[in-house]
């Protein structure tokens, strides 16, 4: 996916948040002629996300700083290695320090994250999706990250796709089944349909009735590849995806069951930022 049209607006706003107006750090101590040169570096292995926001915030506080990036999104940068440099007004260069290090942190942070899961999955056919469990006005650039990190996005919104969960089920009349409930919403929408199962027996009833996809919700190995099993058996196209308890100690064993897609919460909701600093050269 590529970066939303709103984001020099999401830019702006985080600027004015940090009042880079009113910096009393910076006026107090920075002639308004003075110029200086820093690289932003990082202090260990990532996978880089968020230049374009860096070059772009600098550029919004003073058109007279240059920015140079020396890796793009999704590249595998070393401990201690330069990333991007930046010469210009030493005081717009300070007053914008901090806005840009926190999007490339927390950006980097969830490349990084989804591309340990995505080398886990490796030799597989499992995919690595995010949720929206997103953190609320950054979902478009955390599922850019997520993708940087070379996993997939799952809907972007409520109006992507139909994902039916359980809370949609127990809101129904108790006489419908898990194929009226999927009749009903092919009436309404020509979009995918997914619906969410937690028990065996939920899932050969929805395997039935024939969604796009069926979500397996913390369900065990051993259910998984019974599911896996019998869906070979009835020739069926729909799409298989786990989710719920993933982790870095049980993605491997969830997709060899044989699983089309693999959704991880954590991917937005609890990555670690990723440390970089800005230094001045002197």
């Amino acid at each position: 996916m590529s970066l939303n049209k709103n984001i020099s607006t999401l830019i702006k706003n985080a600027l004015t948040e940090d009042r880079v107006a009113n910096d009393l750090t910076t006026q107090s101590l920075i002639n308004k002629t003075q110029t200086s040169q820093a690289y932003i570096v990082s202090r260990e292995e990532a996978i880089i996300c968020g230049t374009r926001l860096v070059k772009d915030i600098f550029r919004t506080l003073n058109s007279k700083i240059h920015v140079f990036v020396y890796h793009q999104d999704g590249d595998k940068i070393k401990i201690n290695e330069p990333v991007i440099f930046i010469e210009g007004p030493t005081a717009s260069i300070l007053s914008g320090e901090r806005v840009a290090l926190n999007f490339l942190t927390r950006l980097s942070g969830i490349s990084t994250l989804t591309a340990k899961f995505v080398e886990k999955v490796i030799g597989t056919k499992a995919k690595i999706l995010d949720t929206r469990k997103t953190t609320p006005g950054l979902r478009d650039l955390e599922k850019y990250a997520v993708v940087c990190g070379g996993g997939h996005n799952h809907r972007r919104d409520l109006s992507d796709m139909v994902l039916i969960k359980d809370n949609h089920i127990a809101a129904q009349p108790q006489d419908m089944t898990l194929s009226d409930i999927v009749r009903k919403v092919r009436k309404e929408t020509k979009k995918k349909i997914e619906i969410e199962v937690d028990t065996f027996r939920q899932f050969k009833e929805a395997l039935t009735a024939q969604p796009d996809i069926i979500l397996l919700d913390n369900m065990t190995t051993s259910q998984m590849k019974a599911a896996v099993h019998l869906k070979k058996q009835c020739k069926s196209k729909v799409l298989l995806e786990a989710s719920g308890g993933i982790n870095h100690s049980n993605v491997t064993k969830i997709a060899a069951t044989g699983v089309d897609r693999i959704s991880i919460g954590q991917l937005t909701h609890s990555p670690r930022s990723i440390d970089f600093s800005l230094e001045f050269v002197k």
